[in-house]
């Protein structure tokens, strides 16, 4: 049947409407005296056959509750003094359930309804005499009926989508809770106003239709065909200044005869939406603009031209004077660059005060000298975009400014309407690109309303960030040779993480600085890796020399201990792990060009210092290959140095790496670092190393800030002869309420007793939704330790972002997942825990091995 059909055929009455239902007229002794048709084609009883009888002779006398009819699902008339599931009570809103013996010796389920005659009084009237009617309709079409009701509840109440009733003169007669919450006013507030009232600015943007309101309506009116995903822009009532983008459709409402009474609006809010279509599109348009041709100024403009106005009011680009004369980059401090304002969007003046521009005057009179001729400073093609220009103005920023803040830190600057992104590439700071959403004025000088909030949210900063980093690659491509292109776009794939995600174990504060040469990159790196039991694995490491070749080793070393790290190596077997992979490569070149190595092995000589922090044990287990050792800051700000064993650097060989197990209470710092922080031309290791000491032992410091600290004291300039590496770590504790263990012994009986002691700590941590899964899992994990490896078996639960499930042996075979034949006995046990957990391995520890997993903490059980 067609969606047309259906609607023809829709019967807009209740199955208990008595106009509809099959209906009785019993006197006051239920005697049936009176019947109608739909009462013969619900049951079968002609009227002749019940008239004069009484009605128990056809239906039930009391509500259902005993034993189900027959023919009946259990599962629908219920047990015994209940209503089956999906039936509810043993009434329909208020409608007792009976059951009906049709003609041909059928049961069915009927739901009742019964009115008094007026005059009638209860058992006052004698046989024969219409005492009162009674209506009847099978469960199913009430039920039917309720879903429905219940359906346009929820549209008027609950519904996100905006519903709004509009009569043929486009008056608005009936809206949801939604379109309430978006006018901000109730009902009974607006009722009668018509749709282009209330959205008197507003339009409708997508292309093929009528753009007012009354336009669309009254063309839905006049044809009957509906109207599917119209997009209209316009401001609600409930939050002016602010453009919304709406998605809308609109349909002609008629009543059961086909006369036409108005338009329903249905409107879906889709400005989020929107939004992220709009960066879309600008990051592909930007793809497609930046970076076409090898000009500074060029890309510079394109940058500016792509983000004005869709995504700031103004955007100023700002370069270093090397940058302009494709020179190399600037060595020193980057706050003391000179800088030159290559673009600039809209032209100055018509938004946010400039505070670096030193003159407005064009013949550049009052300027500082920049060194820089005319001719060098305008573009070499007089055909270029804009034509002929003079020299660019240089900009001064003040202290404390966010260009200047930028250029300090070498990071992008957020302050409220002006964002600050540097142009970084190649090591160094080519310039900044100043976003700005400062409300601009018209002719009359009266602030504009923003079509968006002033200020940037996360994705908006990533997206400035992408642009930028798009730009500045453009312009050192632009000043520097093809080979350093290919370094840089080489480089890209081994950058250091620029976010290290949250940890239970630890909180986390990092800064990178590049060394000063000429590539501007060097080989330190660290990271952050998660490990099984809530552990967490921490290592810093430095790559002898600088360029691309440094660069490579250094991601090679990196992702090599992040694989050997989730093989949950201890940190003396990991770095062994790493040393025999580091002597490999100088073999293996060495045999290729016959014993001759033609280039210098960056990867030997290399230093690397591993740690593992366990935050249910509060211990830390660390060894380090030629590295410099860690600081330690106690809880009371005392600094330690501590005296760990010190490995060979990597690829060198014949010494063994040592670990050492220290106790770390909560709250203690834990700084990893690099040479290149604490070493330098005018000082000595000692005299950095009591300097970082200095530094940390401030306890009311947050670890951004002491990083800040630390790389203002250590590296004054903002760079060095060598890259500097800091990794800031805090420890914390997972307390006895988020860690459940116990000791079982080797034997059948104490699988069991897991699975007990499993589902009680699970119940008191409400995690009961996780009680079957990780049964099955203790189970199969229980059961395999005492089969095949020895006691006594440790069990241990950990609440933490996910939960942790881990079960101890002295066994040191690890299992091994397999898929089972269909004849096989057994073997699928591990196979069912694979599926049943987020993740699962094993850690071989000195007295056997634990086998651990994961599951994901249904929502309310998070953290």
């Amino acid at each position: 049947m067609s969606a047309a059909n259906t609607a023809e055929s829709a019967d807009f009455r209740g199955p208990l409407d008595i106009t509809r239902a099959a209906t009785m007229v019993l006197d006051a002794e239920s005697t049936v005296i009176g019947w109608s048709p739909a009462a013969t084609e619900l049951l079968g009883h002609r009227p002749s056959d019940v008239l004069g009888r009484p009605l128990s002779a056809f239906l039930s006398v009391h509500p259902i509750g005993g034993a189900p009819p027959a023919g009946v699902p259990a599962d629908v008339s219920g047990a015994a003094g209940t209503a089956g599931p999906g039936l509810g009570p043993p009434s329909l809103v208020g409608s007792p359930i009976h059951v009906a013996r049709a003609r041909d010796g059928r049961e069915l389920l009927v739901a009742t309804a019964t009115c008094p005659l007026p005059g009638a009084t209860a058992g006052s009237g004698g046989p024969g005499t219409p005492d009162r009617i009674m209506v009847a309709a099978e469960v199913g079409a009430l039920r039917d009926w309720e879903s429905r009701l219940a359906l346009l509840q929820g549209l008027a109440t609950q519904s996100p989508v905006g519903l709004a009733i509009y009569d043929t003169d486009l008056r608005l007669t009936w809206s949801n809770t939604a379109y309430e919450r978006e006018i901000g006013q109730p009902l009974a507030a607006f009722r009668g106003m018509r749709a282009d009232e209330l959205y008197s600015e507003g339009s409708f943007v997508t292309a093929g239709y009528p753009q007012t309101l009354d336009g669309v309506m009254h063309q839905v009116l006049d044809t009957g065909e509906p109207v599917l995903d119209l997009h209209f822009r316009g401001q609600p009532p409930s939050d002016p200044g602010r453009d919304h983008l709406w998605s809308c459709a609109y349909y002609r409402l008629e009543d059961a005869h086909g006369h036409v009474f108005g338009v329903c609006e249905d409107a879906f809010d889709i400005t989020d939406r929107y939004r992220v279509q709009e960066r879309l599109t600008l990051l592909v348009e930007a793809g497609r603009r930046i970076g076409t041709v090898l000009d500074v100024a060029t890309t510079a403009e394109r940058i500016a031209e792509v983000a004005v106005p869709d995504f700031a009011g103004t955007v100023r680009v700002d370069v270093t004077r090397a940058a302009v004369t494709g020179e190399t980059a600037a060595v020193g401090s980057t706050a003391d660059m000179t800088l030159l304002r290559v673009a600039e969007r809209p032209a100055p003046g018509s938004g946010a005060p400039d505070p670096g521009l030193l003159s407005a005057d064009p013949s550049g009179a009052g300027l500082p000298d920049t060194g820089l001729p005319g001719a060098a400073l305008g573009p070499r093609d007089p055909t270029a975009p804009g034509g002929p220009r003079g020299p660019y103005p240089p900009v001064v920023y003040p202290p404390g400014s966010p260009q200047h803040r930028s250029l300090s830190s070498g990071g992008l600057v957020l302050d409220e309407s002006t964002l600050v992104v540097p142009l970084r590439a190649g090591g160094g700071i080519l310039g900044l690109v100043t976003f700005d959403r400062g409300v601009s004025s018209d002719a009359s000088g009266r602030a504009l309303a923003p079509d968006r909030a002033t200020t940037f949210d996360n994705g908006e900063v990533a997206l400035a960030d992408e642009l930028a980093a798009r730009t500045a690659v453009c312009i050192d491509n632009a000043r520097r040779y093809t080979r350093e292109r290919t370094a840089s776009l080489a480089l890209q794939r081994q950058l250091l993480p620029h976010h290290l995600p949250p940890q239970s174990a630890v909180e986390t504060a990092y800064r990178y600085l590049p060394a000063d040469d000429v590539t501007g990159v060097g080989g330190d790196w660290f990271d952050v890796i998660p490990l099984s039991g809530t552990r967490v694995g921490l290592v810093v490491g430095d790559v002898v020399g600088h360029g691309l070749q440094a660069a490579a080793t250094m991601g090679r070393l990196r992702t090599s201990v992040r694989a050997f790290a989730q093989l949950d190596m201890a940190p003396d077997e990991l770095l062994t792990r790493l040393d025999d992979l580091v002597g490999q490569p100088a073999e293996e070149r060495s045999d290729t060009y016959d014993g001759a190595v033609e280039t210098y092995d960056v990867t030997t000589g290399a230093t690397c210092l591993y740690a593992v922090y366990d935050p249910v044990s509060r211990r830390c287990v660390m060894a380090r290959a030629g590295h410099l050792p860690p600081a330690i800051v106690d809880p009371g700000g005392r600094v330690s140095f501590p005296d760990l064993p010190a490995g060979p650097p990597l690829g060198l060989g014949g010494l063994p790496f040592e670990s050492m197990e220290i106790d770390l209470p909560v709250g203690s710092l834990l700084a990893l670092f690099t040479d290149g922080l604490v070493e330098a031309r005018d000082h000595d290791i000692g005299q950095g190393l009591d300097a970082l000491g200095g530094v940390l032992g401030d306890r009311s410091a947050s670890l951004e800030e002491l990083c800040d600290r630390a790389v203002s004291e250590l590296v004054p300039g903002g760079t060095s002869a060598d890259d500097t590496a800091l990794l800031l770590v805090r420890t914390r504790e997972l307390g006895p309420e988020r860690v459940a263990d116990w000791e079982l012994t080797a034997e059948p009986v104490s699988v069991g007793r897991a699975r007990a002691l499993v589902t009680g700590q699970l119940a008191a941590w409400g995690l009961e939704e996780l009680s079957f899964a990780t049964e099955l899992v203790v189970s199969e994990l229980v059961t395999n330790a005492v089969r095949y490896a020895g006691g006594p078996l440790g069990l241990r639960l950990i609440r933490d972002r996910t939960l942790v499930c881990e079960v101890a042996d002295t066994g040191h075979t690890s299992p091994h997942l397999r898929h089972s034949a269909e004849d096989d006995e057994g073997g699928r046990g591990l196979f069912i825990v694979a599926q049943l957990v987020q993740r699962w391995g094993t850690r071989y520890t000195p007295t056997g091995k634990t086998i651990w997993t994961e599951q994901t903490l249904p929502p309310a059980g998070a953290g």
